[in-house]
């Protein structure tokens, strides 16, 4: 992998966890880090133990959640070090329920965090990372957006819309030099705290998934992909469907699809799309073969 030269990252939620480990990763790696954490002494520790490493930091306490606080952090950086080349949304909370007893203020506030969060980050470091020809992005999604989990609707929601996010931006941003990925981890934090059997968590430390942030967000990283990260394992994470069927108007119907329901739920042959335009005009040839046909 390509060294980074003379970068520059903002690191989010970095105060601890997962982005300390991230933030102290990339300062190894010579890359100069914004780390941000709404937690004063936590950014601050975190800079302090990068710079007695011989690495280059300055601690920030924005809240994320605030647009125009966010746009000041990016603006002192560009102040400080002339750019911004890496951006990795990390921070987060948890605000776990069922969703029966669930409070909205609490789905409202992880949305705001996560999904709002980074939207506010990336869309303040956007329009620089145009003008400079270059720009690495990490969304940091999970496998509760991704598959489901009990109790974390809120959080699951979010998650899985950075997804979204990250497939439209990888799109939006590829010609701009601009490349946009997601790190799905599954780790020990201050978030799992009393969530995970002890001798599982000494498996997840945040240190085992940092290798995986730092390729996403390197000089020839790739773009839009989702890789999970946990315990030293990596693995891809992809959107694909199964077979596409034509149902033909004479007999198209709920109960038609039904009665093809295990034709639909045959993922022998999986399918991946590099957009949504693409899906459609993968449905658009099928239907078009099928009238072919005479189906």
């Amino acid at each position: 992998m390509k060294k980074p030269e003379n970068r520059v990252a903002i690191v989010t939620g970095a105060g601890g966890g997962l982005g300390r480990a991230h933030a102290i990763a990339l300062a190894a790696r010579g890359v100069r880090v914004v780390v941000n954490d709404v937690g004063a002494a936590g950014a601050q520790a975190v800079v302090d133990e990068i710079t007695a490493a011989g690495g280059t930091a300055t601690a920030d306490t924005t809240d994320i959640t605030d647009q125009k606080a966010v746009e000041a952090m990016v603006s002192a950086a560009i102040t400080r070090w002339d750019r911004v080349d890496i951006l990795v949304n990390n921070a987060g909370i948890l605000r776990d329920k069922s969703f029966a007893k669930m409070e909205l203020t609490d789905f409202r506030a992880v949305m705001d965090v996560h999904l709002m969060g980074s939207v506010h980050c990336t869309n303040s470091v956007w329009p620089h990372m145009v003008e400079q020809g270059y720009g690495r992005i990490l969304m940091t999604t999970s496998a509760s957006g991704i598959y489901g989990n009990f109790g974390q609707a809120n959080y699951g929601a979010a998650k899985s819309a950075l997804v979204g996010l990250t497939n439209v931006l990888a799109i939006e941003g590829e010609r701009k030099g601009i490349r946009v990925n997601a790190l799905a981890p599954t780790a020990a934090t201050q978030m799992t705290d009393g969530l995970l059997a002890a001798e599982d968590a000494a498996e997840l430390g945040p240190e085992t998934i940092a290798p995986g942030a730092v390729f996403l967000v390197a000089d020839d990283a790739p773009n839009g992909v989702i890789l999970g990260a946990g315990a030293g394992v990596f693995a891809l994470s992809k959107m694909v469907e199964g077979p596409a069927i034509h149902i033909p108007e004479q007999v198209r119907s709920a109960e038609e699809i039904a009665a093809r329901w295990a034709e639909l739920d045959d993922f022998g042959g999986l399918r991946s799309h590099d957009s949504a335009f693409e899906q459609t005009s993968h449905y658009v040839q099928i239907a078009s073969a099928a009238k072919g046909g005479g189906a």
